[in-house]
């Protein structure tokens, strides 16, 4: 079993509460969503692995059982083109849970009109591969946000 943590402080959400179809139908994939708290952060990564997809506004760990976590820092953020982000690693280094990826300030997004919301998914995951998915309260970097079996 992997336990998925948070990459960031924040609220969490739930997917259905994601201002984008693609991520509030889970059709990337089911997992929760955090609301950021909206000041400069570092993003860290979700649980053990290698870093297989690295964007400013993006990136995917897989861990050693071969679960892929998608972290996306906002909603459209890609249109940003690296505004208000700086990325602290390499795609291929591999990382353990909290250590450090991208920093981010999730206002940037804000004021060029993007939501902050943060979805952290499971690739190629379905529905009931995963347990206690968090989608109300607080939450901290590591805090867990759900299980997958």
């Amino acid at each position: 079993m992997t336990t998925v943590t948070s990459p960031l402080a924040g609220r969490a959400i739930g997917l259905t509460a994601v201002p984008d179809p693609v991520f509030s139908g889970a059709m990337v994939g089911p997992g929760t969503a955090i609301d950021p708290v909206l000041e400069t952060c570092v993003a860290v990564a979700p649980v053990d692995g290698i870093v297989v997809s690295l964007h400013p506004h993006a990136f995917v760990v897989v861990d050693e059982d071969g679960h892929g976590v998608l972290t996306h820092l906002g909603i459209d953020t890609v249109q940003l083109n690296g505004d208000g982000f700086d990325v602290l690693i390499n795609k291929g280094d591999t990382v353990k849970r909290g250590d450090a990826i991208v920093r981010w300030d999730p206002a940037v997004a804000v004021a060029a009109g993007k939501s902050p919301i943060c979805p952290v998914v499971a690739l190629e995951a379905t529905a009931d591969s995963l347990a206690a998915v968090r989608e109300d309260g607080d939450v901290r970097p590591g805090d867990a946000l759900f299980s997958w079996t």
